[in-house]
């Protein structure tokens, strides 16, 4: 399969085109060349910028292309609009933020999508980035004339992947010790390994699929729990777990699934709780999540030890926490 792939070299991309090397197929990347220029170097590049730099990929043919960096729908449509006669099949990278909140328990892929008042904004917040996916998905639908799958992805977690919303487990819990944990240990969470993804992203795209598809895991939330469990019998550590419910975390303000990964209040309902049935009847699988806080590990360990996380809690914030957890006579 001729394949384009927009973006190709940041943490979804690069795991696509490992995925795609590994099953033989012929790749074509197209971005700016400034994130890890030279990690393909037996690949073709084509480099530009989508945002008005789109010639660049003139008079070529693809049997499928992914678009794996779209966030602005002005800019999404004109991708697929200069591709509908170049390419058969478009699939594009959209998330479970595209939903209307508040989020109810198993929402599948036929629930309401959110909207935005001012449908041209390009200012992306907490507030825009759902409804401006969902605006992506429909460009797309129209300019490939239907012939589009939206992969409506849940957190990425793995190698490589730079929010640190799942590293911070993993690598928090080897250092060992007393770790502040949110909520019980039967909370409930999803999210999928970045090559877990990738590997159903393409033969999706091998099969036509066409529509849009919820894409996290597992299908049945796993319980936090056994995860941080997980992340413990993985590195070896002493770390002991004291769990701190959610009305003293509100009341110190933690902000879930940025200071506290993968933790969210009650009052987000169905965040850690998509209906996934659809994806899985199509061929999701997972790989063991030991193996997912291994790999993450493993890579995380390789970054500089004065690397600035960019979420979970500072060490001197979680000590206080739970000195005022204790204070207050908690076990």
């Amino acid at each position: 399969m001729k394949l384009l792939i927009i973006g190709g070299t940041r943490f979804l991309g690069r795991a696509l085109v490992d995925e795609a090397i590994t099953a033989g197929h012929d790749i074509t990347l197209f971005n700016r060349g400034q994130s890890n220029p030279g990690l393909y170097p037996n690949i073709e590049q084509i480099h530009g910028d989508r945002d008005g730099g789109l010639d660049a990929l003139g008079g070529r043919q693809w049997d499928a292309a992914i678009d794996t960096c779209g966030y602005v729908p002005r800019i999404v449509r004109a991708s697929a609009e200069f591709l509908s006669d170049a390419v058969d099949h478009y699939t594009f990278i959209s998330s479970l933020s595209v939903y209307e909140q508040p989020l109810a328990v198993g929402l599948d892929e036929t629930e309401t999508v959110g909207t935005v008042e001012d449908e041209t904004t390009e200012e992306i917040t907490g507030e825009t980035y759902g409804p401006l996916k969902a605006l992506c998905e429909q460009a797309v639908t129209e300019a490939m004339d239907g012939r589009a799958l939206h992969a409506r992805a849940g957190l990425i977690v793995g190698p490589h992947d730079l929010s640190d919303r799942f590293t911070y487990w993993p690598a928090r819990i080897a250092r060992g010790g007393e770790i502040l944990a949110p909520g019980t240990p039967e909370y409930g969470v999803q999210f999928i390994d970045v090559r877990d993804l990738a590997g159903w992203l393409l033969s999706a795209v091998e099969a036509r699929l066409t529509g849009p598809y919820n894409v996290t895991g597992p299908g049945r939330p796993l319980p936090l729990g056994l995860l941080l469990d997980a992340c413990r019998s993985v590195s070896g550590s002493d770390a002991r777990f004291t769990w701190v419910d959610e009305s003293f975390l509100s009341a110190h303000n933690v902000v879930g699934y940025t200071e506290m990964p993968l933790w969210v209040p009650d009052e987000f309902g169905g965040f850690n709780a998509f209906d996934v049935s659809k994806a899985l009847a199509t061929g999701l699988t997972y790989l063991p999540f030991a193996e997912t806080v291994r790999d993450t590990l493993e890579w995380a360990n390789l970054r500089p030890a004065d690397y600035t996380w960019r979420n979970g809690l500072s060490a001197d914030r979680e000590v206080a926490l739970l000195a005022e957890w204790h204070r207050t006579g908690q076990p």
